[in-house]
């Protein structure tokens, strides 16, 4: 674990990933941006985005192989150099083999990355072990606290998601996280997707310590409390928040001079119908609906932290504003009343944010 000053670590709240010993900020930092998502960012505004969170009490940061082909990793060591406390998380499933002829930083699976790496899906005993000992190198660490099994399951593989499987379950993948877990080189063993299902069928095949779900569990979408949070609670798994924008339509809503995106694609209309009736009742009572969408998920108890992208040190700021917001209860009384939050999803409490 990495890390700031006790006086600095007490201005966000912690909670308690599952059974393991990590406490991670309620607010934490998902560095894809940092691997240059969607458009270039320099090597200053990467460190600047890292100290301003660090520097308010941000202490947990997930990044990835696949963020940038290392790019990510790399920046996120860098920036935890002389830190104490900050727990990192990175994720096994891809390799990054070598690709000599990237010679600039064109766009490739979303990243404007110049690393000259292309990755590789491995989910292999000797692949996950691979992976993780890069990532101790890029990250120039001497551990590292979560591992996330990144992108398992159809939505990412379709057709092919049987045999992905199989190579967690039965060669080696899943095998190889309980020992780097059991020899203590890794506090806790996750899975990170973006759907609700795999999760289900991988905690029917391995103790996980956390699951990181993107976009499944926000103001739009909360299927995920049917099936998926009453057996983590059974089985003390928490869970973490990615993507409480769904992509970027609940920050941007519904008038932004750019179309509303809502998982990676142009929202469709439905969903867009849906953003506009929350934005009349944010209007109503003057509630900014970035602010709704960051709060709502933590108010669930076994949600552990949400972990929005945040590029430059104005947006972590803004990030922070949102999550200090004060909402009245009856803004989220008035969204349940009009079937627009699930009937079993707990609603934040209105007290003074730290």
């Amino acid at each position: 674990m990495l890390g700031l000053p006790a006086s600095i670590q007490s201005c966000l709240p912690r909670r308690t990933l599952g059974r393991t010993r990590l406490a991670v900020s309620e607010l934490g930092l998902g560095a894809a941006s940092l691997g240059n998502l969607y458009r270039p960012m320099s090597e200053t505004e990467a460190q600047r985005t890292l100290d301003a969170a660090f520097d308010q009490g941000v202490s947990y940061v997930d990044c990835a192989p696949y963020y940038g082909f290392g790019l990510c990793e790399q920046r996120v060591g860098r920036g935890l150099k002389g830190r104490d406390g900050i727990v990192v998380s990175t994720k096994v499933g891809r390799l990054l083999q070598p690709a000599p002829e990237v010679i600039d930083d064109s766009e490739r699976f979303g990243f404007r990355s110049a690393m000259p790496f292309t990755p590789v899906f491995d989910y292999s005993h000797d692949g996950v072990m691979r992976s993780w000992e890069s990532s101790l190198q890029r990250l120039g660490a001497g551990r590292i606290d979560v591992l996330y099994v990144h992108d398992i399951g159809r939505l990412t593989h379709g057709s092919r998601h049987s045999e992905r499987m199989h190579q967690l379950v039965h060669g080696g993948g899943l095998r190889a996280l309980s020992r780097l877990r059991a020899e203590g080189l890794i506090d806790a063993v996750g899975i990170g997707v973006n759907e609700v299902q795999v999760c289900l069928e991988l905690l029917e095949e391995t103790d996980l310590d956390v699951i990181l779900l993107a976009g499944r569990y926000t103001l739009l979408e909360q299927h995920a409390l049917d099936a998926l949070f009453p057996e983590c609670a059974r089985r003390g798994t928490s869970i973490v928040i990615g993507g409480p924008y769904n992509s970027g339509i609940l920050a941007t809503g519904t008038r932004s001079h750019v179309a509303p995106r809502f998982n990676y694609e142009v929202a469709a209309t439905d969903v867009v119908f849906r953003v506009r009736r929350l934005e009349r009742v944010c209007r109503e009572f003057d509630v900014p609906l970035p602010a709704a969408a960051l709060q709502f998920p933590l108010a669930h108890p076994q949600v552990a932290s949400v972990i929005p992208g945040l590029a430059g040190p104005e947006q972590v700021e803004q990030t922070l504003a949102y999550y200090r917001t004060q909402i009245p209860a009856d803004f989220w009384d008035e969204l349940r009343a009009q079937n627009l939050i699930h009937e079993a999803a707990p609603l934040p409490v209105a007290t003074t944010q730290p």
